[in-house]
C-alpha cells in the first residue's frame, strides 16, 4: 500500500482551516505554534493514515500544502 507524506509551508498557512474540513481522515490539526504572520497553521497529527487524496492541497487558498508520495522499499 502505498504511503503518503504530507507537507505544510506553516509560513504561507493563515489557518483557514479548510485543509481540516475537507480532509477525510481528520488528521489535520491546527498547530499551538504561531507563525511569522500571526496565525496558527496547520498540521497534520497522524502522517501514517493520509490517502493522498489530495483534498486539503487543492482547497488551500494559499498553496501551503503539498503531498509526496513515498518509496515503497521491499
Amino acid at each position: 500500500m502505498a504511503k503518503f507524506q504530507v507537507q505544510f509551508n506553516s509560513e504561507k498557512c493563515k489557518g483557514c482551516e479548510l485543509c481540516r474540513a475537507f480532509c477525510p481522515k481528520g488528521i489535520i490539526v491546527m498547530s499551538a505554534q504561531i507563525n511569522n504572520k500571526g496565525y496558527a497553521p496547520a498540521s497534520v497529527s497522524r502522517q501514517e493514515e493520509c490517502i493522498g487524496c489530495q483534498s486539503c492541497a487543492l482547497v488551500c487558498p494559499d498553496g501551503a500544502i503539498a503531498i509526496y508520495q513515498e518509496e515503497e522499499t521491499p
